[in-house]
């Protein structure tokens, strides 16, 4: 009789999650060791769906725990119910989670009570502020103590972790997965859903690109920015300002008041990944407060300046394509000016580093897992110096 493949459950419920846990996903999907089994928890309901759409997958189980205006606890409190009889159903031999989440932070819980092996992807990100980027920077620190194999996704992260006393045997550096999803995107060139955008595109226009969504920059800091995108609209009437506004009310309320009337600002719904990532391409400069954002421009040879005062991705900070700025809308305004009038600057944090992986970051996480559980070889770490 066939021995049993160890099943590999990987649970997730945003938008950044899903797009950084498919190409392991499909990975799993297509091994010869294991079997894959998906639950979502629609912690992020519709930019979840559009995602799994994309890269044609199917979740297992939907946990279906999206509220509007639910809190953080009650997103934990909702997972940690709804997946535990998953857990007990599936038995499954180890439970994937990624980064930093309520969804991540619960589901690696739920598994760790079930005495289930956790394996964490993008694993050792750490800001060295708690409460910046809150409630992220404790949501990964907690669950770097649940997890038994940690998929760091560069030589920063794993030295994160060894100095909280992770042991070397548990953490594999694998680049990221982000790239590997960017790579499996972007050359599909989406149409946009927008004729606007399409327009866009077709123009040849030089494209600012905005996003802002930092539970830390809510209030003040987000209307300073809302001023700052006016301000460079009127200072720079040939760039185009886009900016997929995040649904939450208290994002939008803060920003988009300022900049009615801007002829030269495009303000969209957010943008399925496809389209994103065809935009990313497009733009000349990127600021954001995002974190996946700053991993997958400088891959596309963008500048990004950061609207956050640290940053648990330094990497491309020290390669030169990522800058910090902060929220101070003076702050703002200058740097992007810059960018957009000085040619030298703007070369200079354009060059194409990439940092943050190789595109194989989800083959090693697959083949880490498998070595965890005694069905395949051990996998060697990537090495991102030996790329460049």
């Amino acid at each position: 009789m066939e021995a049993t493949r160890p099943r590999i459950m990987t649970v997730y419920g945003t938008r950044p999650e899903a797009i950084k846990v498919a190409p392991v996903i499909k990975a799993i999907e297509a091994s010869d060791q294991l079997d894959s089994i998906t639950v979502v928890t629609g912690q992020h309901r519709e930019m979840l769906d559009q995602v799994n759409e994309i890269f044609g997958i199917t979740p297992d189980y939907d946990l279906d725990i999206f509220q509007h205006g639910a809190t953080l606890s009650t997103i934990v409190a909702r997972v940690l119910e709804r997946l535990d009889p998953v857990l007990e159903e599936q038995r499954p031999a180890a439970v994937v989670v990624q980064g930093d989440t309520s969804t991540s932070t619960a589901a690696a819980l739920a598994a760790f009570h079930r005495q289930i092996p956790v394996v964490h992807v993008e694993a050792g990100l750490r800001s060295g502020n708690i409460l910046s980027p809150f409630p992220e920077e404790a949501n990964r620190k907690i669950t770097s103590q649940i997890a038994a194999l940690h998929l760091a996704p560069t030589a920063t992260s794993k030295e994160n972790l060894l100095s909280e006393g992770v042991s070397p045997d548990d953490i594999v550096v694998t680049g990221n997965t982000v790239i590997d999803a960017l790579l499996m995107t972007v050359e599909k060139k989406t149409t946009f859903s927008d004729p606007e955008l399409e327009d866009l595109a077709d123009s040849g226009r030089r494209v600012l690109l905005v996003t802002t969504h930092r539970r830390e920059n809510w209030g003040g800091a987000m209307e300073g920015v809302g001023r700052a995108l006016a301000r460079l609209a009127q200072s720079f009437p040939d760039v185009q300002i886009v900016l997929p506004a995040h649904r939450n009310p208290v994002v939008r309320e803060a920003v988009l008041p300022q900049l009615e009337g801007l002829s030269n600002v495009t303000v969209t719904e957010p943008l399925a990944y496809g389209e994103f990532t065809r935009m990313l391409s497009l733009a000349t400069v990127v600021l954001t407060d995002s974190g996946g954002v700053q991993e997958e421009a400088p891959s596309l040879g963008k500048p990004v300046l950061v609207m956050r005062e640290n940053t648990e991705r330094p990497e491309a900070v020290h390669a030169g394509t990522v800058k910090l700025i902060g929220t101070d809308e003076n702050r703002i305004v200058d740097d992007v000016s810059t960018l957009l009038s000085d040619p030298d600057a703007y070369e200079a944090m354009a060059r194409a580093t990439n940092p943050y992986g190789d595109g194989s970051a989800a083959r090693r996480s697959t083949g880490s897992i498998g070595h965890l559980l005694g069905v395949q070889s051990k996998v060697a770490h990537w090495n991102a110096e030996s790329d460049q």
